[in-house]
């Protein structure tokens, strides 16, 4: 049986991702801090953390690993319908305090939380560097829906979604889907499978395929896939409408 590591404070070095225990599956390294520098190095190696409040901090990578491509992100028709009659909203990076925060709450199944006040700090602290995103999703003016991610070259890693009206976040995830498309990135890491994932095009791929694949996305020469939306939309909400609109590349500087 492999024995967990425990990271040195003093170093960002991770074990190698082989090494995560099959059961429970992904389980990698325990110990460490979340500062920047340590989150940054551990997404681009594949890794993520995950825990709750009193247990400590565990850093996972699963095998096999959930993903999807931007341009490869499905729309049904019923959604379709939907996003052309709704009166929702989407913005951009415009409160992602409030984002991070509405993910923190308890869900319906669990009072468990695994945003501790900890996590939302650090991620907080990610989005005050510009490597942290959020999609907001409004309905006149209120908050219902939105997702957070951290962007690397030309991958973005989920973190959490929530939705508080029908089909908010999977306006969220479309939304994303279409400005990560426009800004050239190739993947999407969604970590874990969920059926709501699925049914939006997300599939899984052998975590040996995923890690490397994250050696050339993420390189530091790589230019990051986020950028200011068209028209200043985080500070303007555009019609989520516009998702079914076909997206512009941004051009290189």
């Amino acid at each position: 049986m492999t024995e967990l590591r425990w990271l040195d404070p003093d170093s960002l070095d991770f074990p190698p991702s082989h090494e995560a225990l099959a059961s429970p599956n992904g389980l990698l390294a325990v110990g460490g801090d979340l500062r920047p520098d340590r989150l940054l190095a551990a997404y681009r190696r594949g890794i993520f953390p995950w825990y709750e409040q009193g247990q400590p901090l565990l850093w996972w990578s699963p095998d096999p690993r959930t993903v999807v491509a931007p341009d490869a992100v499905h729309i049904s028709r019923s959604m379709r319908k939907f996003l052309r009659k709704t009166p929702l909203r989407i913005t951009f990076d415009r409160d992602f305090a409030a984002v991070i925060r509405a993910c923190a709450e308890p869900r319906d199944y669990t009072d468990a939380t695994w945003i501790t006040e900890e996590m939302q700090q650090a991620y907080l602290e990610l989005h005050r560097r510009g490597m942290a995103h959020s999609v907001e999703i409004w309905d006149e003016g209120e908050l219902v829906g939105g997702l957070y991610g951290v962007a690397l070259g030309k991958a973005f890693f989920g973190e959490s979604m929530f939705s508080r009206r029908s089909n908010a976040s999977k306006t969220a995830f479309l939304a994303l889907a279409r400005h990560l498309q426009a800004g050239g990135c190739e993947l999407i890491d969604c970590q874990m499978p969920t059926e709501h994932l699925q049914s939006l095009g997300a599939n899984e791929i052998p975590r040996a395929a995923f890690v490397a694949v994250l050696q050339q996305l993420c390189d530091i020469r790589v230019r990051d896939c986020w950028s200011r939306p068209p028209g200043d939309a985080g500070i303007e909400a555009v019609a989520a409408a516009s998702i079914l609109d076909e997206p512009t590349p941004e051009r290189s500087i």
